[in-house]
């Protein structure tokens, strides 16, 4: 009997321009934005390392250095701050560095995040991996894709993170999955996914894709080669999802956590308020702020 695969490498592709934040990303990466003390990209690299992924390749562009800079060690600063008796600042950083191995790759222009994805093929190679864009964050007790790799273990197939929503004009803003549930909780067979249908197109699921969290078999990367160019003449990881949801099993797993998209500027803000408001240092003088 064939043993079952571990997925133990993630995807982050982080290659996008960060527009919608000029000026400030003029000179830095969008997922290097703070929320608290800490830049969106670290949220989503600990909710992999929280799930048992021990390797993690960022596809990044032209402008990304510092992410590489970020998780990368500096000795120097470290000293610094245990001879000041601050480096309880930098330790959670550290720790995590410790815990998994990190790759670069880069994006040569902005195709879309399809092709962003391809570019990590001959990292992943014929292993299952766990895949996210850098702009979502999610607030989970158990990390979600941790929720979604239990699911992969049961199915051995390729498992989509789902909210539920049951304002229809809400969810012409998403893109939808559509499905059937398969009779285990929150567990849906995918049969196709769209972007931004109009109210009366909807999932009648009312499931929306809450933050862009996947498990890919290898299964994806056919797909992916050969889907057609979308929304701005750019390839799109929704397009190959779907078109594999038509050929092989695909489930989508509504999971338990809060999903702040912090693509703009408002997202952003309102990602930073909750995690504050978590926060027992400052929940109280800002509660009385606000």
């Amino acid at each position: 009997m064939s043993k079952k695969p571990q997925v133990r490498k993630g995807v982050i592709i982080v290659a996008g321009l960060g527009t919608r934040f000029l000026p400030a990303t003029k000179a830095m990466p969008k997922e290097m934005l703070p929320i608290l003390d800490k830049p969106v990209v670290q949220y989503i690299v600990e909710e992999m390392v929280a799930s048992g992924i021990r390797e993690i390749i960022f596809v990044t562009s032209w402008n990304k250095r510092s992410i590489e800079d970020h998780f990368d060690r500096n000795h120097d600063q470290e000293f610094f701050l245990k001879e000041r008796g601050k480096y309880d600042r930098i330790e959670a950083l550290v720790e995590l560095t410790k815990k998994v191995q990190f790759f670069y790759t880069r994006q040569s222009s902005p195709k879309g995040n399809g092709d962003a994805l391809l570019c990590a093929k001959e990292f992943v190679g014929d292993e299952p991996f766990a895949f996210s864009d850098g702009d979502s964050v999610i607030d989970a007790k158990v990390p979600v894709i941790k929720q979604l790799l239990k699911v992969f273990d049961k199915k051995q197939a390729s498992v989509i993170g789902a909210q539920r929503l049951t304002d229809k004009e809400a969810m012409t803003k998403y893109g939808n999955i559509y499905g059937k549930p398969t009779g285990e909780d929150r567990i849906y067979r995918v049969s196709k996914f769209e972007e931004k249908p109009d109210i009366e197109h909807v999932s009648p699921e009312g499931l929306i894709v809450g933050g862009m969290r996947y498990i890919f078999t290898k299964d994806i990367w056919p797909f992916l080669e050969k889907v057609r160019k979308g929304k701005d003449g750019e390839l799109w990881v929704a397009d190959a999802a779907h078109a594999l949801a038509q050929k092989k099993k695909f489930f989508a797993y509504e999971y338990n956590g809060q999903y702040f998209d912090t693509g703009d500027k408002l997202s952003l803000l309102k990602a930073t308020l909750h995690f504050a408001m978590k926060d027992d240092e400052i929940r109280e003088e800002l509660g009385a702020f606000l």
